[in-house]
This record gives structure tokens, C-alpha cells and sequence, in this order.
């Protein structure tokens, strides 16, 4: 039984689903990989049977976090993995993400997480550097070093100023986690959440400073909708309050909030 499982979310009918699950099959370290969904469709389907990857469907309720949940879910109870990375249907992996992965995660006392480096993908180019990736690298330098790495008070000081961990190159140490890792009232920030939660617990966040996939940014994501309702910046508001009293969390969240213009396609 292999020990890791890539679980991919998918939702309605995404064009970029096929570069994902291509993406995943080509990893250098062969993995478990499963397609969940709480909307199952021919298309979905197909893409399942052609690439005779096992399909899940979640009948209970749907959204983002409970669609990770319950493939979290599945990973652990029907393929007994020790390591889940929860995919994004439109995002891709280089080939040896999975291996760097689980090379970082050995070498490590206590593991809780462990991510990579990542770059953009805008109409179909590769953008490895711009101002929110270079703030990103930035906030993430502590974590280089394996001694602050194990430091609840360093991770938390990197969190108190935002989100800097791509959540799609997260890969979860099982046995070190809490059994529902995300919670489900937050649409734009429920990463974030859940990296908050993690940071209390005693063990390592394990930094991969390599680009190792590509994270898509496009007009139809749930963050782009949630942006254009105003909903996130709520959200950030709320996450800056779990670190910070209410007056500089108002700041902290107005100054952030012009990152959302990253979040445009052109």
C-alpha cells in the first residue's frame, strides 16, 4: 500500500482538470491519486475512467472545505496514507514534488507540514516572479533553517502577517494532525485557518524553497468570486484578529487587502 495519496477536488467542469491528473500521473515517486467531487458529471466521470483513477463522490454536504474533508477523509480511511496532498483541479505539479516532499518530511523529527515553492500560471504563461510571490519568499525565509522551523512562535509570527503557504502544495503529515484539519465557515481565508490551527502544535512546517507546481489564477476561482463579493476581505479580517487586537488588525487587513489585486488575471 503506498503511503501517500494525492486526493484531487474537482468541481463542475473544470478545462484544467486533464493537466492536473496528467501532472499527478507523471511524478517520478508513484502515489495513490483519487478524484472527489460533491458534483459528479460525465466529464468528471470520464476524465476518472480514463485515467483509471478512483472516483469518490461526497453525497453529505458540499463546498470547499467539506469536499477537502471528506477526500482527506478517503486518503486516510480507505488507503490508510500517512501523507495526502489535496490537489486543485486547475493547479499542476512538477514531477518531483512528490519526492522532494517525502525526502524533506524523512529528514524531519516531528513533521506537521510540508510545502514548496510555487509559481503562477496567467493565460497559460509561467510567472515565477512578481510582488506577491517575492513578499511570499520573504515571510517564508525563517523557515529555512531547521531550527525555527520547530518554532510555534516563529511560523505564528509569519501567519500574523498573512497567508504565505500555497495551500495546493501542502503535503499533511497523517499521524501528526488533528482528524479534520479544515473548518467549514470560511471561503477565501479556510487555508489560512487551518495553517493557524496547525501552528499551535508542537512539530516542524517544512519549506521546500523550490518552485515545484504551478498554481493557476484565473477569473473563474472560488477566490476571484469571493474577492468580488467583498467576502475575503472579511475573512482577513477575522484571521488577523486570532493574532493582533481589533484596531491593528483593521490596519493590517486594509494593507493586505490590496494583494487581491494580484488575483487579476491581466
Amino acid at each position: 500500500m503506498k503511503k501517500h495519496t494525492f486526493v484531487i477536488c474537482a468541481y463542475k467542469e473544470s478545462p484544467y482538470l486533464e493537466k492536473c491528473i496528467q501532472s499527478l500521473k507523471q511524478q517520478i515517486l508513484e502515489s495513490n491519486i483519487i478524484i472527489v467531487t460533491s458534483t459528479p458529471s460525465v466529464y468528471i466521470e470520464s476524465l476518472a475512467d480514463k485515467y483509471e483513477i478512483p472516483y469518490l463522490i461526497n453525497k453529505g454536504e458540499s463546498g470547499i472545505t467539506q469536499d477537502w474533508n471528506f477526500g482527506y477523509q478517503c486518503a486516510v480511511n480507505q488507503y490508510q496514507s500517512k501523507y495526502i496532498t489535496i490537489a486543485h483541479q486547475d493547479d499542476i505539479y512538477d514531477k518531483n514534488y512528490l519526492s522532494s516532499m517525502l525526502k524533506r518530511v524523512k529528514s524531519a523529527i516531528h513533521p506537521l507540514i510540508a510545502f514548496s515553492d510555487y509559481y503562477e500560471i496567467r493565460c497559460e504563461k509561467k510567472v515565477t516572479v512578481n510582488t506577491v510571490l517575492k513578499i511570499k519568499r520573504l515571510m517564508l525565509l525563517p523557515l529555512k533553517f531547521s531550527l525555527l522551523r520547530r518554532s510555534k512562535w516563529v511560523r505564528r509570527r509569519i501567519l500574523s502577517f498573512g497567508s504565505p503557504i500555497c495551500c495546493p502544495s501542502v503535503t499533511f503529515v497523517v499521524d501528526n494532525l488533528p482528524r479534520v484539519i479544515f473548518e467549514n465557515h470560511y471561503r477565501a481565508c479556510e487555508d489560512w485557518e487551518a495553517w493557524e490551527k496547525i501552528s499551535k502544535l508542537k512539530g516542524e512546517f517544512l519549506y521546500v524553497p523550490e518552485m515545484l507546481m504551478g498554481h493557476r489564477i484565473h477569473e473563474d476561482s472560488e477566490t476571484t468570486s469571493a474577492i468580488g463579493d467583498n467576502k475575503r476581505t472579511l475573512e482577513e479580517y477575522q484571521m488577523f484578529c486570532k493574532f493582533w487586537p481589533k484596531i491593528i488588525a483593521k490596519i493590517l487587513s486594509k494593507e493586505y487587502a490590496k494583494s487581491q489585486q494580484s488575483n487579476n488575471v491581466n
